[in-house]
C-alpha cells in the first residue's frame, strides 16, 4: 500500500496510508471550498454554502414562516415539558440533554421567542409586537436566512472540523494569530469563514470548537464577538441603501482596516481580556488544544501529523451525518428561538420608545468633535444598530452629508454585535458571553471604529 511520510527523522517518523492522505484532502478541500472560496455569482460576490442557502429560501420563501413558527413553538414545548419530566431518555442522550435541560433562564426565553413567533404569524395581540419593523423583520426577513444557512452550515461543518484541516491549520498559523489577536492558529479558519462568509457561521464554528475543548472561555468569546462580521454582500447593501455605491472599493478597505485594529485591540481589554482561559466544563480532552511543536518538527509536517492523525482515526460517513444532523438541531432549536425572542425585544424598543435616541446623546459632542456633518442626526446611529444591523442604514439614509453616510455605513458594519442576529446568536449558542458583555464590547467596538471611519471620509470626501 502507498505510504505518506510526514517526519523528517527516519528513527521516528510514522507513515501514513494514501487512503489517509485522500480521507484528509479530500472532504477539507471541499470544506474550503463551500465555506471559504467567495465568487462572483449573478453579479455578487459570495460562497458556495451561502448560494445553497438562498436556493432552499427561494424555494421555500412561502413556506419557511410556517416552518419556524412549528420549530420555535415545538422547542419551547419539549423543553418545558422534558425540564418538568426528565425522561430517561433525555437524560442519558449528552446531546439531547444538552439541547433541551437549559436553564430556566433560557426556558423563559425560548418561551418569550415561542409567544413573539405565535403572535407575528398570525398577526395577533400587539402590533409592537408582530408590525414589519419589529417581529416581522425577524420572522419574513432573518429567520428564513438562518433556516436555511444552519440547514448547509450545520449539515457540512464537520468538513472543517473533522478530517484534520483545523489540525493543519493550528500549526501553521499559530505563530501569526497567537502574537497578533491572542487566539491559536486553528481559529484562522473560523476568521475566514466569517469574513469571507458569514457572520453567523463562524459563531457556529466557533460555539462547536469550543464545545468538544479546542478554544478555552476567552479564546471563544474572542473570536465570536470579533470576527463574526456581516457578509460582503450585505456591505453592499447597506452602501445601495445609502446611496454610495460609487465608493464600494475604499469602503470595503476602510471596513477590513476597521476589523483588524479591532481584532488587535478588543482581546487585550475588559471584558475579553478578563474571560477565563479554561474549557469548557463538557470538553472530553483540553490536550487537543496544545499548540508546542517539537524541536524535530517544521510547523508543516507538525501540522501534517496532527491532521492525519485526524482523519486516521474518523469515524466514518454514518457520523459525518450525526454530527451534522446534530448541528442543524442544535441551531434550528437552540438559537433561533433566542433570536426571535431578543431581537424581537430589541427592535421594540427601538422603534417604539426614546431610549436608543437617549443613549445616542453622548455621541453627538463627539461626532460634533471629530467634524462630523449633521453630528445630531448621525448620533442614533451609533447606537441603534445594536438592535438590528440595517437600522443605521434606515435612518441614515435621509442625511445628506456623504461623509456622514460614509461614516454611518462604515461603523455599522464593524460593530457587530446586533441583537437581530450574531448579537442572539451568540447568547443562544455555547459560547460563554453575557448580554453585559455584549453592550460593553458594542460600545467599545464604536469607539474604536468612529475615528477610522472618520479620518478615512474626510480623505475621501
Amino acid at each position: 500500500m502507498n505510504e505518506v511520510k510526514v517526519l523528517k527523522q527516519p528513527l521516528t517518523e510514522k507513515k501514513f496510508a494514501l487512503s489517509t492522505l485522500l480521507i484528509f484532502l479530500l472532504p477539507s478541500l471541499l470544506g474550503i471550498f463551500l465555506f471559504i472560496v467567495p465568487f462572483s455569482y449573478k453579479g455578487e460576490l459570495t460562497i458556495p454554502i451561502a448560494i445553497l442557502a438562498n436556493a432552499v429560501q427561494a424555494m421555500l420563501e412561502s413556506q419557511l414562516p410556517l416552518i419556524m413558527t412549528i420549530i420555535v413553538v415545538a422547542t419551547a414545548v419539549f423543553t418545558i415539558l422534558f425540564k418538568l419530566t426528565k425522561p430517561d431518555f433525555i437524560k442519558n442522550s449528552p446531546f439531547l440533554s444538552s439541547l433541551f435541560l437549559v436553564s430556566w433562564v433560557w426556558t423563559i426565553t425560548r418561551l418569550v421567542g415561542a409567544v413573539y413567533v405565535i403572535l407575528t404569524y398570525f398577526k395577533i395581540g400587539p402590533e409592537a409586537v408582530w408590525s414589519e419593523n419589529t417581529g416581522g423583520t425577524l420572522l419574513y426577513d432573518l429567520i428564513p436566512v438562518l433556516f436555511s444557512v444552519f440547514l448547509f452550515a450545520g449539515l457540512l461543518l464537520p468538513l472543517l472540523l473533522n478530517f484534520g484541516l483545523l489540525e493543519l491549520c493550528g500549526a501553521l498559523f499559530t505563530k501569526f494569530m497567537r502574537p497578533i489577536f491572542t487566539l491559536p492558529g486553528r481559529s484562522s479558519i473560523d476568521c475566514l469563514a466569517s469574513w469571507l462568509g458569514d457572520g453567523t457561521i463562524g459563531v457556529l464554528l466557533t460555539s462547536k470548537q469550543y464545545e468538544e475543548g479546542y478554544y478555552t472561555k476567552r479564546e471563544a468569546a474572542v473570536i465570536g464577538t470579533t470576527f463574526s462580521v456581516v457578509s460582503i454582500t450585505f456591505t453592499i447593501v447597506i452602501l445601495s441603501y445609502l446611496k454610495l455605491e460609487a465608493y464600494i472599493i475604499p469602503y470595503y478597505l476602510t471596513v477590513l482596516l476597521i476589523g483588524l485594529v479591532s481584532a488587535i485591540i478588543m482581546p487585550r481589554i475588559p471584558p475579553l481580556s478578563k474571560k477565563p482561559d479554561t474549557y469548557h466544563e463538557n470538553a472530553k480532552d483540553h490536550t487537543v488544544a496544545d499548540e508546542t511543536i517539537p524541536k524535530e518538527h517544521t510547523s508543516f509536517s507538525w501540522g501534517m501529523k496532527k491532521a492525519l492523525d485526524r482523519a486516521e482515526n474518523n469515524t466514518g460517513v454514518k457520523a459525518f451525518f450525526k454530527d451534522g444532523i446534530q448541528n442543524i438541531l442544535d441551531m434550528w432549536m437552540g438559537v433561533v428561538p433566542v433570536v426571535m425572542a431578543i431581537g424581537t425585544t430589541a427592535l421594540i424598543i427601538a422603534e417604539y420608545t426614546p431610549l436608543f435616541k437617549w443613549i445616542g446623546l453622548p455621541f453627538e459632542p463627539l461626532l460634533a468633535l471629530l467634524q462630523v456633518p449633521e453630528a445630531a442626526e448621525a448620533a442614533q446611529t451609533m447606537v441603534v444598530g445594536f438592535a438590528d444591523m440595517f437600522l443605521p442604514a434606515v435612518i441614515g439614509s435621509s442625511i445628506e452629508s456623504e461623509l456622514t453616510r460614509f461614516v454611518i455605513a462604515c461603523v455599522s458594519v464593524t460593530q457587530l454585535i446586533y441583537m437581530s442576529e450574531v448579537g442572539g446568536l451568540l447568547l443562544g449558542s455555547k459560547i460563554p458571553i453575557k448580554f453585559m458583555d455584549l453592550v460593553i464590547i458594542f460600545i467599545l467596538r464604536t469607539l474604536i471604529t468612529l475615528p477610522i471611519a472618520v479620518i478615512v471620509a474626510n480623505l475621501l470626501f
